[in-house]
């Protein structure tokens, strides 16, 4: 009865014959006969279920009857194209393979799917490279007895729920395409096919690409998380920098960032070499640059404890004569004093300038030194001071002097400050230090002085030094209080208050004649 109709609807309301053009030309050309709407009522009146009644009313708007018209133009041209073999007849399958523009351009006919006329039983669209998701218009066909979407590229979710209200669908084919995995498996819908019908779908769960994730999750994973601890163990030992701040200490360096902030001990980053110390400029991680002293003579466990002890107390240590301390190095084959790196000039060259020339000018200089010494004095008796007119500083910002080497661990006690505070008095006042390339340079550079103390002090001051007779006195006085420091047996040298107010009364007496 269905067919009958079908044939009573394009007879008597398209001939084939009219149908000489293109789909889209006819589209655009084709408008309905003047009969058209009389001819649609009395189909209904013949089958009352076709599609298109329910939209027949006297209330339908003209654009329903155009829409109509529409869909019986496409639905000739798709019977053509599917190759039925008697459009006259019947229109049971659409039928359109591995065609893509053809099969989209269909697709797209939203008016057709929504008259789809009650004949199609079978609609087949495969290898056609479908892009897009579900094409539910299709589901308009709801008599179709077998649907084939396979070997194109349909995304998304299978409208399961849609496709469980086909009552007539035995046959269901989704295979090869990209749908999102769903749990449909123990579903009614899943029932009513089988497995083949998803093939590679996506739909179900792919076995190969489970038997990635089981790899995954029991070998891959537990083979990161192990190399993943162990960079983190590395990082802890070796590598600290690498870690957040608030992870870290950050005062604690390792040989391998001691390593890797001097280029490997490059010549290029060595600055000195003298009595068992190398000093390099070196880059800390961060950008940082710093002055790192690597003491070579190798000490026993107790000595390193010691050094330990004594760099946490230095690291403490804050004074305006002092260069800041940014931690140490305390491993079995390196230790390491790492200080900031100060921009300035050393004393050395700051003596042979225009600037030194006024004994008021040193003195100042001399008194920062006193102050860092005392402090450190006070704090941490046992750290000993490097001080030397080319290891002390002058700072550019302020022009103030910065102790910038320590001795640490070497179990000195203060007397050797005194000591190393004598030699950079005398230095400072007359430009002359021990030739460090000799052997016991400090005793022939003192007796050298002594030769001309107390007559001939006049051969031994710097000469850049201009003196006057009323100060030449308190030049000698300072003289003498750096012969006093290097005196060998401590018990006759000056104890620090005494150095400290000896230097503060000559101080004060050069800004008087100032």
């Amino acid at each position: 009865m269905a067919s009958s109709l079908f044939i009573i609807f394009f007879l008597t309301i398209l001939p084939l014959s009219v149908l000489s053009a293109t789909v889209l030309e006819d589209l655009a050309n084709l408008t309905p006969p003047p009969d058209f709407t009389n001819t649609i009522t009395q189909n209904c009146i013949r089958n009352p279920l076709l599609r298109y009644c329910n939209n027949t009313s006297s209330s339908s708007s003209p654009m329903d009857i155009v829409e109509i018209f529409r869909s019986t133009i496409v639905a000739s041209h798709l019977c053509n194209e599917s190759k039925n073999p008697n459009c006259v007849e019947s229109f049971p399958k659409i039928r359109i393979h591995s065609r893509p523009k053809t099969a989209a351009l269909y697709l797209s006919f939203d008016f057709f799917w929504k008259y789809c006329p009650l004949t199609v039983v079978e609609i087949d669209l495969v290898n056609n490279s479908l892009n897009s998701e579900f094409p539910t218009n299709v589901l308009s066909c709801a008599q179709i007895r077998t649907l084939d979407l396979s070997y194109n590229h349909l995304s998304g979710f299978v409208p399961v729920q849609n496709l469980s209200g086909l009552a007539n669908l035995t046959h269901l084919n989704l295979s090869y395409n990209r749908f999102s995995e769903d749990k449909i498996s123990d579903s009614e819908f899943f029932k009513r096919f089988n497995a083949s019908s998803f093939v590679h779908s996506g739909v179900l769960p792919d076995a190969k690409r489970y038997k990635v994730k089981v790899l995954v999750l029991l070998i891959v994973f537990p083979i990161t998380v192990i190399l993943l601890c162990f960079c983190l163990g590395w990082m802890c030992l070796k590598r600290p920098d690498y870690l957040p701040r608030t992870c870290r200490r950050s005062h604690k360096f390792t040989s391998a960032m001691i390593d890797a902030a001097t280029d490997e001990f490059s010549d290029q980053k060595l600055v000195s070499k003298s009595g068992g110390v190398d000093i390099y400029r070196g880059a800390l991680r961060d950008g940082t640059e710093a002055k790192i002293e690597v003491y070579t003579e190798k000490v026993s466990k107790e000595k390193r404890r010691e050094f330990a002890e004594e760099c946490e107390a230095v690291f403490k240590l804050r004074h305006k004569n002092l260069v800041r301390v940014l931690g140490w190095c305390n491993g079995r084959s390196l230790r390491a004093l790492v200080t900031e790196w100060t921009y300035g000039e050393s004393l050395e060259t700051w003596l042979n300038s225009s600037l030194a020339c006024s004994w008021r000018r040193r003195l100042r200089v001399v008194m920062g030194v006193v102050d860092g010494l005392f402090y450190v004095s006070e704090h941490w008796p046992e750290v000993t001071l490097g001080l030397s007119t080319s290891s002390v500083l002058l700072s550019d910002k302020d022009q103030e002097p910065l102790i910038s080497q320590f001795k640490i661990g070497d179990g000195n006690n203060s007397s050797t400050n005194i000591f190393n505070f004598g030699l950079f008095l005398l230095e400072m006042i007359t430009n002359l230090r021990p030739d460090e390339a000799q052997e016991d340079s400090d005793r022939k550079y003192l007796e050298y002085i002594r030769v001309h103390y107390p007559d001939n002090l006049e051969r031994v001051i710097d000469e850049k030094m201009k003196v006057e007779e009323r100060t030449l006195e308190k030049v000698k006085q300072g003289i003498t209080l750096g012969l006093m420091c290097t005196d060998k047996p401590p018990l006759k040298q000056p104890s620090l208050t005494q150095i400290y107010d000896s230097v503060v009364s000559l101080y004060e007496s050069s800004s008087r004649h100032h």
